[in-house]
């Protein structure tokens, strides 16, 4: 890997490393209808074999066990792996391998998938395009790839009307790397379009949905310090009435996330 890779894994080790037990019970990351989606596409496409990038607790890899011949699941840390072997174990399921790789550099051949899916990782890649190359180069011609994740609202529709804006997605920013110094960036819909495209993706379904954050556990998962939750409150109260608007800031400072998730086809 790269200088710039190697600090942001050491950054990503830091933070997730003590915190990836948390990540196999969250109810936000076991649960949503993202899931239900990847479920049935992945029911649709009954792949041989499938990588799960970044799989964090693993709740992607779980539901796609269900539909894959085998799954392959990868993340740059180990305790994170250790945890989604042990949870895989007591699943009972059996057709479920980790493997401990960057998403920029994949051990792994050309072509190898019928399916690449990530769940809620790309935003701590170092380099959304390498990643998504790396997925595009294991997937082969004709494989499907599921993209789900966090996503800023920058130009496309946004709840408080209009267009997302730049101070939206300021905002959005700044509160996820208060909340976790590894935190790279959520992308906004003409990155992943413009991303996917060049790494040989067509996309065939793009879905957007609102998912709520409840600020005590948002902040608890990730044991993010009181100055950094106390920073957070601070750039909320200060807010501008669209931004207020737009993420539906609550007294106690829950509030309201776009994810985005996306369906393509490899070239």
């Amino acid at each position: 890997m790269t200088d710039l890779q190697d600090r942001q894994a050491d950054q990503v080790a830091r933070s997730f490393a003590p915190q990836a037990a948390k990540y196999v019970t969250s109810l936000v990351h076991a649960h949503g209808p993202d899931l239900d989606q990847l479920a049935a596409a992945l029911a649709a496409h009954r792949p041989a074999r499938l990588l799960d990038i970044g799989t964090g607790g693993g709740h992607a890899a779980y539901v796609a066990a269900a539909h894959a011949g085998h799954v392959t699941a990868t993340d740059l840390l180990a305790e994170m792996l250790a945890a989604v072997t042990a949870e895989a174990a007591r699943r009972g399921i059996t057709n479920l391998a980790t493997l401990q790789a960057p998403a920029e550099r994949l051990p792994l051949p050309d072509a190898e998938f019928d399916a690449v899916i990530t769940r809620f990782s790309a935003h701590h890649w170092t380099d959304l395009h390498a990643g998504l190359r790396e997925a595009g180069r294991v997937c082969r011609p004709g494989g499907a790839g599921i993209f789900l994740d966090a996503a800023s609202p920058l130009g496309v529709p946004s709840s408080a009307g209009g267009l997302g804006t730049a101070a939206m997605d300021s905002f959005l920013q700044a509160i996820e790397l208060l909340r976790d110094p590894s935190h790279a960036r959520d992308y906004c819909e003409a990155e992943w379009r413009a991303g996917l495209t060049a790494a040989g993706f067509t996309l065939t379904a793009l879905t957007w949905r609102r998912l709520r954050m409840d600020f005590p556990v948002w902040t608890a998962r990730m044991a993010t310090p009181a100055p950094a939750q106390a920073a957070i409150r601070a750039l909320q109260d200060g807010a501008s009435a669209p931004v207020r608007a737009h993420f539906a800031l609550e007294p106690d400072g829950s509030f309201l996330l776009d994810t985005i998730a996306i369906e393509a086809t490899r070239d």
